[in-house]
């Protein structure tokens, strides 16, 4: 009789332990592996607000534009492509955008117009690692995609000169990559970042969206998961913590979130902006919810930018 428990109970831990396997390779492959997410188009928490007020298409702007395409070499050997654009008047001001999870460098056009129009900076568009026409098999959630944007911090510094004056601005997964970036020793011509609606680290945001996705507890499926990221693409979600990076960063950074934001949730900005030890500003647009934050208010977006940008850039 003990030895069928022994047996039962053996043959249980196996099958737990088979199905966890399974669930972290599903888990994989549905948030890390390079593919479709296609899932995202139903997802509820990114519908669109209903107070918008912006309906152009700043795609149209992109083709406009005599855009440079790019190419450069990862420390870690991937071809990784970005887009680059001269001011319309000659200047040392250069913005590097960052896009988002599961898009790519051009769907930024918006932001790159502002700064390219109203500021009169020149932008350099990356796609990220495994997004657009960069190679990856892999996202990184910002985490090696902190040591490509400093890559191409010394790219505009060799092509543009020593007296470039630089500043970063990311939305969504590239709000955490630009955060990320910021921990790193960075050269002093990087003077202001622009973090909008970014999450704490991938750990916590996968967290959250398992269960608000899934219905599921994060233990053992995130810590599964996060040892298989680790030997299939080289990091745990643990590491790839914006949270930890801003506590050691020394570059300005200004936070925006959307307050309706159901996706990326606004109490992580709140976090973030009690870690950092840099100066620091943060705007909260109402009804905004996620990523929406400059079409829902475009005057205040574009307004507080601006100031804050002219506090450390001149």
């Amino acid at each position: 009789m003990k030895k069928r428990i022994v047996q039962v109970f053996i043959g249980l831990l196996a099958s737990a332990f088979l199905g966890i396997i399974i669930a972290s390779f599903y888990f994989y492959d549905v948030a890390v592996a390079r593919s479709s997410k296609d899932y995202l188009a139903d997802n509820p928490d990114l519908q669109s607000s209903e107070v918008i007020t912006i309906v152009d298409d700043p795609a149209e702007w992109v083709k406009e534009q005599p855009f440079k395409e790019i190419e450069k070499v990862s420390e870690d050997g991937l071809t990784l492509k970005a887009y680059y654009l001269d001011a319309p008047t000659p200047t040392d001001k250069t913005v590097i955008i960052a896009h988002g999870y599961s898009g790519k460098a051009k769907d930024m056009g918006r932001y790159a117009r502002f700064y390219h129009e109203s500021l009169g900076y020149n932008v350099l568009m990356p796609d990220a690692r495994g997004h657009g026409e960069s190679e990856g098999h892999y996202i990184g959630f910002g985490w090696h995609e902190r040591k490509d944007y400093v890559m191409w911090i010394d790219y505009i510094l060799e092509t543009n000169g020593q007296t470039s004056i630089i500043s970063l601005h990311g939305v969504s997964m590239g709000a955490s990559t630009v955060m990320m970036t910021s921990g790193e020793t960075l050269p002093p011509q990087v003077k202001a970042i622009i973090a909008d609606c970014g999450y704490t680290s991938a750990e916590d945001v996968l967290t959250y969206q398992l269960e608000r996705m899934y219905n599921l507890p994060s233990f053992p499926i995130v810590p599964a998961t996060s040892l298989l990221t680790k030997i299939r693409a080289g990091y745990s979600f643990s590491e790839a913590s914006a949270l930890e990076q801003v506590k050691k960063t020394s570059v300005p950074i200004l936070f925006i979130h959307g307050e309706e934001d159901t996706f990326v949730p606004t109490e992580m900005v709140y976090e973030l902006y009690e870690q950092t030890n840099s100066e620091k500003d943060l705007l909260l647009v109402p009804q905004a919810t996620h990523g929406e934050a400059y079409i829902v208010n475009m005057d205040q977006y574009e307004q507080k930018v601006s100031d804050f940008l002219s506090l450390y850039i001149q």
